[in-house]
């Protein structure tokens, strides 16, 4: 087995996840390009981490359970051959040191205990650290989101005189690749300017350049953001992202 980061990098959940780090700390992560999603049922966390065992799971002890069932829910996670490799973490207000002695020593946790009284920079810095020691992020320099199945995600704009529109097929912070019908046969190098994104209702507006093209029944255009993109755009997109991933995560947690 390599040792090797994997190329897609890990998912990243958050059980039960208090108002801080839903209101503040998951920004922070997924600005730093974590794949991140909030789970509030630790049984459907228990089959997500069974179909997805090199996952980093953060449990709240405050909340779900008692601390004595959440100890033995760890213990089960840990101890079941399917879920051995999941990297546990805790979040707590809880300051108690010999708590977390316990865990970090005895239940052997290994992805932290993090005290949420210590203040939010102070919880960011660990969480961030604690996700660059496990590699979380991969190989992967950006979280990408699958729009194949979103028909609300679509694109439109101008070229070659003509009003064209398409459906998104991914999107990430640095680009996005997307089909037209009829298929305007687009340059590579291209420059498409004042291009529309319709991410689900919010719309963006987004200048990139045909960075080339894939697929074969049907020409599917990849397409990078060009400089003048500006952080409010990307900020919409990342939570298009977010709101992508999750969904589909709440999908295969019930199934």
């Amino acid at each position: 087995m390599s040792d090797e980061p994997s190329l897609l990098g890990k998912k990243v959940f958050f059980l039960y996840p208090p108002s801080v780090v839903r209101d503040d700390l998951i920004t922070q992560l997924l600005e730093n390009e974590f794949e991140i999603y909030m789970l509030k049922d630790h049984e459907a966390a228990r089959r997500l981490l069974r179909k997805f065992p090199d996952s980093i799971i953060f449990v709240n002890i405050d909340e779900g359970m008692l601390e004595a069932a959440w100890e033995a829910w760890m213990r089960a996670i840990l101890a079941a051959p399917e879920t051995a490799g999941v990297g546990i973490g805790i979040v707590t207000y809880n300051n108690d040191e010999a708590l977390q002695r316990k865990y970090l020593m005895d239940v052997g946790i290994r992805c932290g205990f993090v005290r949420l009284k210590l203040g939010i920079e102070q919880s960011a810095k660990i969480l961030l650290d604690t996700l660059t020691a496990n590699e979380a992020k991969g190989r992967r320099k950006y979280v990408r989101a699958n729009c194949a199945n979103d028909s609300l995600s679509t694109v439109n704009m101008n070229y070659a005189g003509a009003q064209v529109l398409g459906t998104v097929k991914d999107i990430s912070v640095v680009g996005f690749s997307c089909a037209f019908t009829p298929d305007p046969r687009i340059a590579r190098n291209s420059l498409l300017e004042d291009v529309q994104l319709k991410l689900r209702g919010v719309l963006v507006k987004v200048e990139g350049i045909v960075f080339g093209t894939r697929g074969s029944d049907s020409t599917e255009y990849v397409v990078l953001f060009t400089n003048k993109v500006d952080g409010a755009a990307r900020s919409k997109i990342r939570r298009y992202i977010q709101l992508a991933l999750q969904s589909e995560i709440e999908l295969v947690g019930r199934s």
